[in-house]
């Protein structure tokens, strides 16, 4: 008989696997809408390898790390375009500071996917159902590409559910979904079980992640060694205690946000670049982190994107000074009537406040802003977020 084993998570324990879609080749067809639903090849010359295909181009077999002579002898029609790294990384900071709305538990596997852990997160925002819809919503409007929500007890699950529901799609599953889930599975779907190990197991006639659940576990050690084979066993009944392990600092942090509907109202863009100075500099503060350049970015209702930033003289992690900055670039921008759909307020040159000497303003009295609102973040934390905040914002809804 085999023995099932064991879980040591909490019951209420919930991650999401969150992946873009064919990232470097979606991110590379902003700057080219004429391609949108061509078979496009994002890499170099002929002795280089694919980087990302769309999925017009993968129906024909081409993959990520194919030689590209590989990929253009199987798609001769494919439009192959030169990677763009800097756009890349620009497109994946927005999307992680997207997950970081939701939760400070995220944990980057790649610039293209990341796990949050959102049991926690259940009072502010709802149903891990909602928060996968608000994700998914926010990174297309926002960045223009699209994403898959995989969800489940457990990292592995949640990587598979994942890749099951790609592209563009969500699959979550309850503790009570997950074995009838991965069992029909081949045992090559099993996240971490390569072309080797793959290999072993078919050697062994084991090709679903059932049988491989309930082959006799020496059988598995002799085949595996120990650690291998106790890890897949656990693997095949979505048993696994891999906590999400956030990264240890963000390069920056910011928040944006798009209108239900598009704006024209100078009133309305300052009210909001508050609301967004306050929620970046509370994560700030939260993280223990200040900053010296503010990042203003405008979206207008053609969706032609701008930024433009400002290095303030001492680093900062209040909302007062987040918020001035961002009017002065605002006003420096000298707009009239544009219509906007979208604002972002983002605070780069990120060091830890701890180590980081801060000198006091001349007109700055002995307790200020910081005191101030860090004595809010308290109420927050103790009463709720918005139990505290801005006059200007006291009674105004959310614009976006």
């Amino acid at each position: 008989m085999v023995s099932r084993p064991r879980r040591t998570v909490p019951d209420d324990r919930y991650v999401l696997h969150v992946d873009m879609d064919a990232f470097y080749a979606s991110v590379s067809l902003l700057e080219q809408p004429e391609l949108v639903g061509l078979p496009v090849v994002v890499g170099g010359g002929w002795r280089s390898v694919v980087l990302s295909a769309t999925y017009e181009a993968r129906a024909y077999g081409v993959r990520s790390g194919m030689p590209m002579a590989t990929a253009r002898r199987l798609c001769p029609q494919a439009v192959v375009v030169r990677p763009d790294h800097d756009a890349y990384a620009r497109v994946s900071e927005a999307v992680m500071a997207i997950f970081a709305e939701v939760t400070p538990q995220v944990e980057p596997v790649s610039m293209e996917e990341a796990f949050l852990e959102v049991s926690a997160a259940g009072r502010q925002w709802g149903s891990p159902a909602r928060i996968g819809r608000w994700i998914r919503d926010t990174v297309v409007d926002e960045q223009g590409i699209t994403c898959s929500v995989g969800g489940a007890p457990t990292k592995a699950v949640a990587k598979m559910a994942s890749r099951a529901a790609k592209p563009d799609g969500m699959r979550l599953l309850t503790r009570e979904e997950v074995i009838p889930f991965l069992h029909p599975l081949p045992v090559g779907a099993i996240w971490g079980v390569g072309e080797a190990t793959q290999e072993e197991l078919h050697r062994l006639g084991l090709h679903t992640v059932a049988q491989l659940a309930h082959v006799p576990t020496p059988t598995l050690r002799r085949a595996l060694g120990e650690q291998s084979a106790a890890h897949l066993h656990a693997l095949a009944w979505g048993v696994d205690d891999d906590p999400v392990v956030p990264a240890r600092r963000e390069r920056s942090v910011g928040s944006s946000e798009t209108f239900a509907h598009d704006v024209d109202d100078p009133e309305v863009v300052r009210r909001q670049l508050l609301h967004l100075a306050e929620r970046t500099a509370s994560r700030m503060r939260h993280g223990g982190v200040l900053g010296r350049t503010v990042v203003l970015t405008v979206r207008f209702s053609d969706f032609t994107t701008i930024t433009r930033s400002r290095t303030v003289p001492v680093p900062t992690d209040v909302t007062r000074d987040v918020h001035a900055t961002a009017c002065g670039l605002y006003a420096a921008l000298g707009l009239q009537r544009a219509r906007i759909r979208m604002l972002g307020v983002r605070v780069e040159g990120i060091s830890d406040a701890g180590s980081t000497p801060v000198q006091a303003r001349l007109d700055e009295p002995e307790h200020g802003w910081r005191d101030a609102e860090r004595a809010m973040d308290r109420a927050a934390a103790r009463f709720g977020r918005g139990a505290v905040r801005p006059a200007s914002l006291v009674g105004a809804g959310r614009q976006g």
